[in-house]
Protein backbone atom coordinates (compact mmCIF):
# COMPACT_ATOMS: atom_id res chain seq x y z
CA UNK A 1 0.00 0.00 0.00
CA UNK A 2 1.36 3.08 -1.29
CA UNK A 3 2.78 5.37 1.94
CA UNK A 4 0.08 8.55 1.93
CA UNK A 5 -2.84 6.20 1.60
CA UNK A 6 -1.84 4.03 4.50
CA UNK A 7 -0.88 7.15 6.65
CA UNK A 8 -4.67 8.37 5.45
CA UNK A 9 -5.84 4.97 6.66
CA UNK A 10 -3.88 5.39 10.15
CA UNK A 11 -4.91 8.76 10.72
CA UNK A 12 -8.50 8.37 9.78
CA UNK A 13 -8.69 4.71 12.35
CA UNK A 14 -7.51 6.50 14.99
CA UNK A 15 -9.64 9.20 15.17
CA UNK A 16 -12.94 7.66 13.87
CA UNK A 17 -12.36 4.39 14.64
CA UNK A 18 -14.46 3.06 11.58
CA UNK A 19 -15.73 0.05 11.15
CA UNK A 20 -14.85 0.52 7.66
CA UNK A 21 -12.55 1.73 5.36
CA UNK A 22 -11.81 1.74 2.05
CA UNK A 23 -9.36 4.58 0.00
CA UNK A 24 -8.68 4.74 -3.29
CA UNK A 25 -6.07 6.71 -5.00
CA UNK A 26 -7.38 9.02 -7.95
CA UNK A 27 -4.56 10.65 -9.07
CA UNK A 28 -4.11 8.37 -12.04
CA UNK A 29 -7.00 10.21 -13.19
CA UNK A 30 -5.49 13.96 -12.46
CA UNK A 31 -2.29 13.55 -14.48
CA UNK A 32 -1.13 16.67 -15.22
CA UNK A 33 -3.26 18.95 -12.89
CA UNK A 34 -2.20 22.45 -12.52
CA UNK A 35 -2.30 23.32 -8.58
CA UNK A 36 -1.59 19.96 -7.43
CA UNK A 37 1.79 20.51 -5.78
CA UNK A 38 2.56 16.97 -5.54
CA UNK A 39 -0.50 16.35 -3.42
CA UNK A 40 -2.56 13.47 -4.60
CA UNK A 41 -6.28 13.02 -4.87
CA UNK A 42 -8.27 10.29 -2.83
CA UNK A 43 -11.50 8.98 -2.04
CA UNK A 44 -12.60 7.92 0.83
CA UNK A 45 -15.46 5.82 1.88
CA UNK A 46 -15.89 6.04 5.56
CA UNK A 47 -18.19 4.59 8.42
CA UNK A 48 -17.84 5.59 11.63
CA UNK A 49 -20.39 5.46 14.64
CA UNK A 50 -18.99 8.71 15.63
CA UNK A 51 -21.02 10.11 12.46
CA UNK A 52 -24.19 9.38 14.34
CA UNK A 53 -26.66 12.47 14.43
CA UNK A 54 -24.73 14.65 12.62
CA UNK A 55 -25.27 16.15 9.06
CA UNK A 56 -22.81 15.52 6.40
CA UNK A 57 -21.47 18.46 6.61
CA UNK A 58 -20.25 18.17 10.07
CA UNK A 59 -19.37 14.72 8.91
CA UNK A 60 -17.19 15.69 6.20
CA UNK A 61 -15.53 18.61 8.86
CA UNK A 62 -14.47 15.88 11.15
CA UNK A 63 -12.25 14.09 8.10
CA UNK A 64 -10.98 17.00 7.04
CA UNK A 65 -10.06 18.06 10.52
CA UNK A 66 -8.76 14.56 11.00
CA UNK A 67 -6.63 15.34 7.73
CA UNK A 68 -5.58 18.62 8.12
CA UNK A 69 -1.73 18.49 8.13
CA UNK A 70 -1.80 15.74 5.56
CA UNK A 71 -3.87 18.44 2.97
CA UNK A 72 -1.44 20.77 3.49
CA UNK A 73 0.63 18.62 1.07
CA UNK A 74 0.11 14.93 0.98
CA UNK A 75 -3.51 15.31 -0.23
CA UNK A 76 -4.61 17.96 -2.94
CA UNK A 77 -8.31 16.43 -3.49
CA UNK A 78 -10.60 14.28 -1.14
CA UNK A 79 -13.95 12.76 -2.11
CA UNK A 80 -15.69 11.56 1.14
CA UNK A 81 -18.52 9.67 1.31
CA UNK A 82 -19.32 9.36 5.71
CA UNK A 83 -21.96 7.17 6.98
CA UNK A 84 -23.20 5.73 10.57
CA UNK A 85 -23.63 2.75 10.35
CA UNK A 86 -27.20 2.45 10.36
CA UNK A 87 -27.25 3.98 7.46
CA UNK A 88 -24.45 2.00 5.56
CA UNK A 89 -26.80 -1.07 6.62
CA UNK A 90 -29.07 0.32 3.98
Amino acid sequence: MPLRVENIRRTLEAVLAPTRLDIEDDSHRHAGHVGAKGGGHYRVYVVSAKFSGRTLIARHRMVYEALAEQMKGDIHALSIVAKAPEEAAE
